[in-house]
């Protein structure tokens, strides 16, 4: 009679090929250990020193409380945190209504299909400078339609008045990333058991009663997940913002990221330290929020169920 294969956690007695083992995964940890654990150790270290040119000298917390009285930086924390709570729900409002229109087969729904898609195959270089193009003052298309329709003394230089700056730059982004979400929830509405959808009919159920008392409850974990995803990108904004405004006019679209570049590179104090204190302290803040996000998701799950 054949022994039986060894249970699920059970040692066979047979020795574990550990040269195999480490010769796999050495790759990946040398390159997680240069590109990632190194560098977020190193930042902490700097944040508690003067890194200046040929010269590192320990000051404790000192930049700490420098940057609690930073205003600069307390500017950067509001916009992106603005930036990161608006531009999700702007992607994923307008991400589902284009996915559930794909999913009722409107017609073109194939070219629209690629068509809301192909802004996310672009890079952050190419779109800034496309919309640098459409917000120009002079010639830009929004300013020349608004001229077209009577609207003239609504044109403004988008990119350089303040007061307009920072929700031009949410506009582009949520119009750059709606493509993905929209995707990621069309995916998600062909995913689900047909039982169901027909069910609805059969009892008369309209487009609306079906979207809020089926659909929206069955990809709400999708939603979810795509608002954090997308919560995360934004507290770490930093291509577009450089490419455009570079944190102008008044540091009204400056963001924690582009802070850190100039205090680090184009600042004439030269200080790496206190560049370091900004990312440490800007880290601690999105992981806390993120894990608070996560668990706050999770404990809704539990609850309803």
């Amino acid at each position: 009679m054949p022994a039986s294969p060894p249970a699920a956690g059970r040692d066979d007695g047979l020795p574990k090929p550990w040269g195999t083992i480490i010769a796999f995964l050495l790759p990946a940890l040398t390159l997680y250990v240069g590109f990632t654990a190194y560098p977020a150790i190193r930042t902490l270290w700097n944040s508690f020193h003067r890194v200046l040119p040929r010269r590192e000298e320990f000051i404790g917390l000192a930049n700490y409380v420098e940057l609690a009285r930073d205003d600069i930086f307390w500017r950067a924390v509001r916009n992106t945190i603005v930036w990161a709570c608006t531009s999700p729900l702007i992607e994923v409002t307008v991400a589902l209504l284009l996915a559930l229109a794909l999913y009722a087969k409107v017609p073109g729904a194939r070219f629209f299909r690629v068509a809301w898609f192909t802004p996310v195959l672009m890079s952050y270089v190419v779109v800034g400078i496309l919309w640098l193009w459409i917000y120009n003052n002079d010639w830009g298309p929004v300013n020349v339609a608004m001229r077209a329709l009577g609207l003239g003394a609504w044109t403004r230089p988008w990119l350089g008045d303040p007061a307009t700056a920072l929700p031009s730059l949410i506009f582009v982004t949520s119009w750059m990333w709606v493509g993905f979400n929209m995707v990621v929830l069309l995916a998600a509405l062909h995913s689900l058991p047909k039982e169901v959808i027909e069910a609805a009919e059969l009892d008369n159920c309209g487009w609306g009663g079906k979207l809020v008392f089926v659909i929206l409850p069955l990809v709400r974990a999708t939603l979810l997940n795509l608002i954090v995803l997308s919560f995360i990108g934004k507290m770490k904004i930093f291509d577009l913002v450089f490419i455009t405004t570079k944190g102008n006019p008044l540091w009204a679209t400056e963001t924690v990221s582009t802070y850190v570049y100039k205090r680090a590179f184009e600042w004439t104090t030269f200080d790496l330290g206190y560049a370091s204190t900004v990312a440490t302290v800007w880290f601690v803040i999105v992981l806390a929020t993120v894990l608070t996000l996560t668990w706050a998701f999770r404990q809704r799950e539990k609850l309803e169920y």
